[in-house]
């Protein structure tokens, strides 16, 4: 037989919602900030993002037709998706064959590896973004000045992010223009200069019920309380870096994050917690990436013993 009937026990619910149209979804709450990238770093913001899109989905394709003998899955547009966000995370001077490079292991190892779509443990753009940062450092920490470089690539006048900076002792939190900072007219990668375009972006998936609100909310509140119980400028922690573009569009990935909504804030304190911890302690500035990793792998677990209410289960009083 060409085709294989599943079998599986009830209950069985039928919905028009596709992987095709979620992923859709997505790319269309991340219009504001590729828009904002491209005002901003111009030349350089549309060669990146057409590299990354573009090598994600010839690497699936290649990989599910000559290496897994299955049929392209590039049509579900998870492939475009990993492309765009992972790079979002990079700079907009980044060369051609570092993305690249990116590409290959993002979809080649953080998700082909494990099966393709649906089978992976770790969100695929995270793993090829945190592979460049280990192997080509220089690179992904020179960060091209937003405006003034929209009509360079490669030659573009750099500076370091607002983290970086604080980071060193450079300037200080009081130092930092917030508004700035969530208008997005200040150095870093691609897609987490802007916190309004973000918040538009989480605005649209919340409307198409794409997501809900449990993880980008425990990320966003825990990293506010906990700095300010350690005494850090909570503006500062909550506009600038890769918080929101992680909170919102990496630690929700369905694949890689918890089911049950008490488990999905259980993630996202952690991962809240953990970011904290990274800036403030760690050898990194950001600690966004790292964070959602980490508990990625920690989601089985977090399956394991937090278990959503089966399915028409009726609560009995006490």
């Amino acid at each position: 037989m060409s085709q294989f009937i599943t079998i599986s026990p009830s209950p069985h619910a039928q919905t028009p919602v596709t992987v095709r149209r979620l992923m859709t979804n997505v790319i269309v709450a991340l219009i504001p900030a590729v828009a904002l990238a491209l005002y901003c770093f111009g030349i350089g913001a549309a060669i990146v993002i057409v590299t990354a899109i573009a090598g994600c989905v010839v690497t699936e394709y290649l990989i599910s037709r000559y290496m897994l003998g299955q049929k392209a899955s590039i049509g579900n547009m998870s492939a475009v998706l990993t492309g765009l966000l992972l790079a979002l995370n990079l700079p907009s001077n980044l060369p051609i064959w570092t993305v690249l490079i990116g590409c290959v292991i993002a979809i080649g190892i953080g998700k082909m590896t494990f099966g393709g779509l649906g089978c992976n443990i770790f969100n695929p753009a995270l793993v090829g973004r945190v592979f460049l940062l280990l192997s080509f450092p220089v690179q992904m920490t020179t960060w091209p000045l937003p405006i003034e470089n929209r009509m360079n690539y490669l030659d573009a006048t750099t500076g370091a992010t607002t983290l970086g900076e604080l980071k060193q002792g450079i300037i200080a939190s009081g130092d930092v223009n917030l508004l700035d900072q969530a208008i997005g007219f200040t150095g870093g990668s691609m897609g987490e200069i802007g916190a309004i375009a973000l918040l538009i972006g989480f605005i649209y998936l919340l409307a198409t019920r794409t997501i809900t609100w449990h993880i980008p909310v425990a990320i966003i509140a825990t990293v506010a309380i906990f700095s300010a119980l350690i005494g850090v400028n909570v503006g500062v922690q909550l506009l600038t870096g890769g918080l929101l573009l992680g909170a919102i569009f990496m630690a929700t990935d369905y694949v890689t994050s918890p089911m049950s909504h008490a488990g999905m804030i259980i993630y996202g304190v952690m991962i809240g917690l953990i970011t904290v911890i990274i800036r403030q302690w760690g050898a990194y500035p950001e600690g966004m990436s790292f964070a959602i990793l980490i508990m990625n792998g920690v989601t089985p677990l977090i399956n394991r013993y937090v278990k959503p209410r089966k399915f028409g289960e009726r609560r009995v009083a006490a």
